[in-house]
């Protein structure tokens, strides 16, 4: 597939040994998706709340149905980015990430398991 080029409707694979190349491919995959998608690996996700009767958030979890439009818009870029990268990973990738329910959670799993921490770069 490298000598051919890509598929625009399908994410790179990461197997393992090209983490650089799947890398640069899936970050230009997941904004052609939609910038929120790319947003929500970058700055993560929080499950909506319910707000007191000052605005300010409670540890109730809002339920889905009750969620506004622009919740409802950031739980499907969540969907569509973490979807995007289990499919974009092999079964052996796919086991660190596998009980991520956050997609910028799997994104650091694979970034530090194959670029270290700061500290290993150091």
């Amino acid at each position: 597939m490298e000598n051919e080029g890509g598929f625009v409707n399908t994410p790179p694979l990461l197997d393992g040994t090209n983490y650089d190349y799947w890398k640069s491919r899936m970050s230009a995959y997941l904004k052609f998706v939609d910038s929120k998608t790319w947003k929500v690996v970058l700055k993560g996700w929080e499950h909506p709340v319910v707000l007191d009767k000052d605005g300010n958030k409670t540890e109730v979890l809002k339920l889905e149905e009750e969620w506004t439009a622009p919740e409802d818009e950031l739980a499907l870029a969540k969907s569509k980015a973490l979807n995007a990268l289990f499919n974009g990973v092999d079964k052996s990738m796919f086991r660190l990430i596998k009980k991520c329910n956050v997609a910028k959670d799997a994104w650091e799993i694979l970034r530090t398991a194959h670029e270290g921490t700061s500290k290993v770069k150091s």
